[in-house]
C-alpha cells in the first residue's frame, strides 16, 4: 500500500470524509430540484462526459494498473470483470431508469401523471440510486486507502455524476408532495448511502488487508467504475442531444485526469 497517506487510521478517516462528501454531493442536485431550476442540457452533456472520462482513464491507468501490479496480469483482470459482472447483476437487478424523471419537475404534474405516480417515480428512483451508490462509496473509499489523491479524483468522479442524480430524486418527490422537506429527506437518504458502502468495505477490507487483497479490490473496483461510464454516465450524457459535447467532456476528463495523475508522480513519460 502507498505510504503518502500516512497511518492506516488516517487513511481510514480520509476515505471515509471523502466517501461522505460524494454521496451527499446529491444535495446539490436536490437544491436544483427545490428551487425548480435544472442545469441546461449543454452543461449537463459535458460534465456527465468529463466525469465519465476521469472514471475511465484513472480504472484502466490506475485502478487496473496497479491491480495487474499487486497480483499479476490475468488475476488482476479477472477481478475487473467480476467488477463489472457484479454492477451488471446490481442493475439488471434494481434497475434505475432515471433519464425521463428530469421532464417530471414541478408544473408536470397533470402532463404526465398523478402526483401518488410522481411520488412512486421519485422513491422508486431514490431507492435504486441509493443500492447503486453502495459500491461507489467502496471505490472512493478503497481509492483513499491506496493514495489520497486517487480517492480524490475518484470521489469528485463520483461527486459530479451524483448532482444529477439527486436532481432526479428531488423533482418528482416534491411535484407529488409539494413539500420541500420531504424532497431533502429522500435525496439525502439516497446519497448517504456512499458512506456506508464505505464502513463496511472497512469491516470487511481491513481484517484481511494486504497488498495481494488491496490489488484484487482495485482491480474489481476499476471494473465497477468502468460500468458505471458505459452503462450509466456516457448514454445519460448523450440523452441532452449534445453527443459532441459528451465526447468532449470524455476526452476533457481523460487529459485532466492524465495531468493529474503525471504530476503528482504516478505515471512517468
Amino acid at each position: 500500500m502507498s505510504e503518502k497517506g500516512g497511518s492506516v487510521t488516517s487513511a481510514i478517516g480520509f476515505g471515509l470524509l471523502l466517501s461522505t462528501l460524494a454521496g451527499l454531493s446529491t444535495l446539490i442536485g436536490g437544491a436544483f430540484g427545490l428551487i425548480s431550476r435544472k442545469p441546461g442540457p449543454r452543461f449537463m452533456a459535458l460534465t456527465l462526459g468529463f466525469s465519465a472520462g476521469v472514471m475511465i482513464l484513472v480504472s484502466f491507468v490506475e485502478l487496473l494498473g496497479e491491480g495487474i501490479e499487486a497480483v499479476g496480469f490475468a488475476p488482476a483482470h479477472l477481478a475487473f470483470f467480476l467488477g463489472m459482472g457484479a454492477m451488471f447483476l446490481v442493475d439488471a437487478l434494481i434497475p434505475h431508469d432515471w433519464f425521463g424523471v428530469h421532464e417530471h419537475g414541478p408544473g408536470h404534474t397533470h402532463e404526465n401523471g398523478s402526483k401518488n405516480a410522481l411520488m412512486k417515480t421519485g422513491l422508486f428512483v431514490a431507492l435504486g440510486l441509493g443500492i447503486h451508490n453502495f459500491p461507489e462509496g467502496m471505490a472512493s473509499f478503497v481509492g483513499a486507502l491506496e493514495d489520497p489523491s486517487l480517492g480524490i479524483s475518484i470521489a469528485v468522479a463520483i461527486a459530479i455524476h451524483n448532482i444529477p442524480e439527486g436532481l432526479a430524486v428531488a423533482a418528482p418527490i416534491l411535484a407529488a408532495t409539494g413539500s420541500r422537506k420531504k424532497a431533502f429527506l429522500w435525496t439525502f437518504l439516497s446519497g448517504i448511502v456512499e458512506p456506508l458502502g464505505a464502513g463496511v468495505a472497512a469491516l470487511i477490507l481491513l481484517p484481511f488487508l494486504s497488498e495481494a487483497v488491496l490489488g484484487y479490490v482495485l482491480a474489481a473496483v476499476g471494473g465497477i467504475m468502468v460500468f458505471i461510464s458505459l452503462d450509466e454516465l456516457i448514454p445519460t450524457s448523450r440523452s441532452y442531444g449534445r453527443e459532441h459535447l459528451t465526447i468532449l467532456g470524455v476526452m476533457i476528463g481523460m487529459i485532466v485526469m492524465f495531468l493529474s495523475l503525471w504530476s503528482l508522480g504516478h505515471v512517468h513519460f
